[in-house]
């Protein structure tokens, strides 16, 4: 026997001994290569000219949207289709599946516009708050936030829309690219904006509210996931009220924890219980303290 036949048999032997880690003889999944081929796509018709190899004119516009919304629409409709396949909703008939599939992908590609609204004050956001930032273009072909967010909103889209595994599958995709961790489920509001990046994670059921600006390595979580599936559905993640500042490191958890509006939450703090509006939450190296950033008299000591 040779060797490639012998490795195959013990490649076979596998399937059959570890069938748990399997995709075979079943239903037809979403494929990854063409989920994030048509994310890609959709990054270049949110940002014309900026996701794109080559300028384009305004004169060329209108071609250029036309025939780059006709390909999104087969190949997302396709994908949608064969998500709806593998898990369909309760009710759905199998010979529906294919109109429903259509009807998500129109619907979804209709709210682009919307997407952009959000979008543009995402980058103005982005601008406003960080120095460095040379002009809003820098911010759009260079950040990777601008990415991580603008595929989370799309993502979070279909995901409203009960899609199957397709918004996972963006949204990883941009994960592995950018370094941020946004689930499609979390809502996250205008304005919004994140410094660096890298090692942030927004769990599923998370809250942000509007002008909420973020940095690095911040995780916005859960108390505990012991419970498995048992927590499927339930408000994990916490609630960022709006005008919220999170420093780097910061780790707040549990769905019942709510950062009020206007707080400013320091480095490397570990939060599981609320704190009010205007809160100054810090680590001083020993112990965690929440001040009153109204109150001049305890606060005077600290930039907020």
């Amino acid at each position: 026997m040779d060797t490639v036949t012998q490795l195959t048999n013990q490649l076979i032997a596998s399937y059959a001994r570890l069938g748990g880690i399997n995709h075979l003889d079943g239903k037809n999944m979403p494929s990854k290569t063409a989920v994030t081929d048509i994310a890609c796509s959709l990054l270049r018709l949110l940002f014309p000219g900026v996701f794109d190899e080559k300028l384009i004119h305004s004169s060329e516009i209108k071609v250029e949207t036309t025939a780059l919304l006709d390909s999104v629409l087969g190949r997302l409709e396709d994908e949608i289709r064969k998500s709806l396949e593998y898990n369909p909703p309760a009710g759905l008939a199998k010979t529906d599946i294919a109109a429903e599939a259509h009807k998500l992908t129109v619907d979804f590609l209709g709210r682009l516009p919307l997407v952009r609204e959000i979008l543009q004050t995402d980058v103005e956001a982005a601008f406003n708050g960080d120095p460095a930032a040379a002009s809003t273009e820098e911010i759009m072909v260079s950040y990777p936030f601008v990415e991580a967010i603008a595929v989370q909103r799309l993502a979070h889209e279909l995901f409203l829309k009960n899609v199957p595994l397709i918004p996972r599958i963006m949204t990883e995709w941009a994960h592995s690219r950018t370094g941020m961790d946004l689930h499609p489920g979390a809502k996250i509001g205008s304005y919004f904006f994140v410094d660096h990046c890298t090692g942030t994670v927004v769990g599923e059921t998370a809250i942000i509210g509007n002008h909420v600006k973020m940095y690095h390595s911040v995780t916005l979580g859960a108390k505990s996931t012991a419970g498995g599936q048992q927590l499927r559905g339930k408000k994990r993640h916490p609630t960022i009220e709006d005008h919220v500042t999170i420093y780097p490191g910061a780790t707040i958890l549990g769905g019942e924890t709510i950062i009020g509006a206007h707080s400013t939450i320091g480095g490397n703090v570990f939060i599981m219980d609320s704190v009010q509006p205007n809160s100054l939450v810090i680590y001083d190296g020993l112990d965690m303290r929440v001040l009153n950033k109204l109150d001049k008299s305890t606060a005077v000591d600290f930039q907020i």
